[in-house]
């Protein structure tokens, strides 16, 4: 199993910055794919950046934050981290490191959740 850690959020003014770090421990070397969710109030669930174990380290981000985000890996550390700037207030919301080991469809492992808040 892994078990994820996350710390980085905070409250933040609009067009400010946040660094989200997320630190793994366990069965690291089941990892294949690592990501960052987030969940805004009364919104489900959705995937902002996710970046692979591969060699290339391909990376995915939503539209929305495309430009704005940036996702990075540390192997050596076992961590990953979201570098959030231009940060809007839609983007406020629970943010949650995620794991998908290899051979799942789906992610199975979860950080516990880090809060971001953007004011306007």
């Amino acid at each position: 199993q892994v078990q994820l850690v996350e710390s980085g959020g905070g409250l933040v003014q609009a067009g400010g910055s946040l660094r989200l770090s997320c630190a793994a421990s366990g069965s690291i070397f089941s990892i294949n794919v690592m990501g960052w969710y987030r969940q805004a109030p009364g919104k489900e669930r959705e995937l902002v950046a996710a970046i692979s174990s591969n060699a290339k380290g391909d990376t995915y981000y939503a539209e929305s934050v495309k430009g704005r985000f940036a996702i990075s890996r540390d192997k050596s550390k076992n961590t990953q981290y979201l570098q959030m700037n231009s940060l809007k207030p839609e983007d406020t919301g629970m943010y949650y490191c995620a794991a998908l080991s290899y051979g799942s469809r789906e992610v199975d492992s979860w950080g516990q959740g880090t809060q971001v808040t953007v004011s306007s």
